[in-house]
This record gives structure tokens, sequence and C-alpha cells, in this order.
């Protein structure tokens, strides 16, 4: 818990003394590239500047920086040796990157509606692409609907399109999720990096319970981030859990993962729904937009 409260102060200090080297406007949002030190971030709105999308480490590229990145490895308790791997939000590639590593014969597609942010990721971030590790522009539901019709499946989906501070509507409704699961291979996983403490947190637990049906919360820190892993069959058993903790500590320890430290912030909806029964579900007519009006 100490470092990732080091790692928090160390992103507001950045915040206030960075340099932008990068700047432009593209089709959808300001895009600034900002380093301090050895710190190099990605934003998206110049008056957001606090909030990054992607930082690294330029001596340690493969050292990890974010919580919520570290945290969505926990999928990895879920699931052996994922080979179809579909993220949608790009930001500066570090997902990619890693589960590239890790897992360097999977099939890795990324979904990016911003060409912008893809040559900024190839160009800032050291985003690597090759026959295995591709990237597409397009908005990341159309994509769904299209693999859907084409009945792709994948073993790890990873939906991670926060826009700035917030994600986009149509993400996040019943719809979408029942589109997700469709290419969800029967014994994959579908990890989501969203919100942890807003308005739209039990809208949004709700609408993924009537989707998925249990799901377990991965939050290690208050206030910040949560990881939602949904889409499993069976719950792990701790021993079960245990075992691939083992397993996975030494690889993901040059990442700065500690996965030992991660597997004690997974906690299932079965028996710890947080959420009142008579929460209302986001549907394509009835959007998180609709939230402000009350």
């Amino acid at each position: 818990m100490f470092k990732y409260l080091i790692a928090a102060l160390l992103l507001t200090a950045f915040s206030a003394y960075a340099d932008v080297i990068h700047q432009e406007r593209s089709l959808y949002r300001n895009i600034l590239v900002e380093e301090s030190g050895d710190l190099r971030c990605l934003k998206f709105d110049e008056k957001t500047r606090k909030s990054s999308q992607s930082c690294m480490y330029k001596s340690n590229p493969q050292k990890l920086v974010f919580n919520y990145t570290k945290l969505t490895f926990a999928s990895l308790l879920m699931i052996d040796n994922p080979q179809n791997v579909l993220i949608i939000g790009l930001g500066g590639g570090t997902l990619s990157n890693v589960i590239h590593e890790l897992y360097p014969t999977a099939s890795i597609e990324n979904v990016e509606i911003d060409p912008a942010v893809i040559k900024v990721a190839r160009d800032f971030f050291d985003f690597k692409e090759t026959d295995k590790v591709t990237s597409k522009v397009q908005d990341g539901r159309i994509f769904v609907k299209r693999a859907a019709l084409k009945k792709q499946q994948y073993d790890w989906i990873i939906l991670d399109a926060f826009n700035g501070d917030y994600i986009p509507e149509h993400l996040l409704t019943k719809e979408f999720f029942e589109e997700v699961k469709s290419v969800l291979s029967p014994n994959g996983i579908v990890a989501a990096n969203t919100f942890s403490s807003s308005k739209l947190y039990e809208h949004e637990s709700a609408t993924y319970h009537a989707v998925f049906g249990d799901f377990i919360n991965v939050i290690t820190e208050k206030n910040s981030n949560r990881i939602i892993l949904a889409g499993f069959d069976n719950m792990p058993t701790e021993q079960n859990i245990t075992g691939r903790v083992k397993k996975l500590a030494p690889l993901l320890s040059p990442y700065d993962v500690d996965i030992k430290a991660i597997s004690k912030g997974m906690q299932s909806t079965k028996n710890n729904q947080d959420w009142p029964t008579d929460t209302k579900i986001l549907t394509d007519q009835y959007s998180p937009a609709n939230l402000l009006n009350f």
C-alpha cells in the first residue's frame, strides 16, 4: 500500500513540473505527451492534466506505473495461457507490450478509435506491433459486433476505453456487455478498468451482474480505479489461486506487479453485493448521461 501512495505522490509532483514534448488536436481530443525526469505520460485534455492515460519510466519501460494496470493482471489468476487477447482502448500500449512479452505466441488485437493515439503510442511509448500484435482504428463496439458476426472468440478481453475521465456511454450498457460476452471463449475472462467511487458505481455493478452473473472486484486502495473480472463460470478455490500466485509471481515481478498482494484485493460479489437490488441497469436507452439528471 505504501508504494502505491508513493507512486500517487510522484504523479502529482509530475503534473506540477512536467514539460510538454508533444501536443496535437486529433478528431476526438487534445493529446499531450509530458515528461518530468524519468517519467513520460500521455494525457488527453489540457483541462484535466492531472489525469494521465498512460505513463512509462524511460529508463525501464517494463516497469508498470499505474495501479490499475497492475490490477488487470489479476485476470491471470482466473485463466491459463491466454492465446487470443482483445484490448479495447490503447493508451500508450503498455498492457499490450507486457502481455506480448509474457505470451509471445498469443494473438493480441488492440482496438482504438483515435488514429492519433496509435501514432503517439508508437512514437513516444515504444508500442510494439508484430505479426502477432496488431492495432485497428475502430470504435470498440463496432469491432465487437463484427467479431461476433465472424464467430471470433477471445480468451482475455480487456476493456480500457477511458476517454479522459469517463468511459464512453455506449461501452457501459447491458447490450454492449452482451455483445462482449458473445465473443468470450468458454474459459475466458473479461477485465474492465472502471470506477470504484462515482455515481455510476452501483448502476455499472448492476449491469455487469445482469449480464455475467457474479463477478470479482479487484481493488487495493481506496478511491482508485477498480478492475472488474467477469465471464468466468466458477470461482477458483483458494488453493488454486495460491498455486497460480506462486507460478506468476516471478514472471510478473519485473513489471512491478505484486500478484500476491493483488490476489488479496479480489472480492467476489457472490456474498458481497454492494449495490441495492432495485438499482437501474444501464441500457442503450438509459445511458450514463441520464444519471446526471438526478
